[in-house]
């Protein structure tokens, strides 16, 4: 069994101009929503072998807050340059590339892509993840390089605003 997360990176500010996209920062919110999400799957029992994130700031900022939150060294998370921009079928060959002894795999990165690569892999119908929202996704597979179209089965679909609204209850 292998688990995929999927998380978008969280809200990042364009109060800058002169920065390219890849130098964007999280903007207050982002800060505020990465450390929750990480907590939130902590409590889920998210225990990743392997944080793997974009180049872009956003996203290695996130994929920092989240791995801090789930007790994972943010000095291993390794940067992919292949994420950043990428196609889902570019994203899926980066998928089939893991390391086959990870089980859990966090995935930092953006959209639209992201929306649409949970949509295939887990032959879902998510309209948009939002920012620091995170798909998991289990595939009954002993290899990543076996995770595909419609393998698979979401375990939950979550993102700061519906959690936020969970703890106001």
């Amino acid at each position: 069994m292998k688990r995929l997360l999927l998380c978008r990176h969280a809200k990042s500010s364009w109060k800058d101009p002169s920065l390219t996209d890849r130098q964007r920062p999280l903007n207050r919110r982002g800060k505020r929503d990465a450390p929750l999400m990480g907590e939130w799957l902590a409590t889920r029992g998210v225990r990743p072998d392997a944080v793997v994130s974009s180049p872009a700031r956003r996203a290695r900022k996130t994929a920092k807050h989240l791995a801090r939150k789930l007790g994972y060294p943010p000095a291993r998370i390794r940067i992919v340059e292949a994420i950043y921009g990428a196609t889902p079928g570019v994203l899926l060959d980066c998928i089939r590339e893991f390391d086959p002894a990870w089980e859990q795999v966090l995935m930092v990165g953006h959209n639209n892509e992201f929306t649409v690569l949970a949509n295939i892999l887990g032959d879902l119908e998510i309209g948009n993840v939002p920012t620091c929202g995170v798909v998991c996704l289990d595939f009954a597979v002993a290899s990543w390089q076996d995770a595909g179209e419609g393998g698979g089965i979401l375990v939950f679909f979550d993102y700061p605003k519906k959690i936020l609204a969970r703890q106001e209850r």
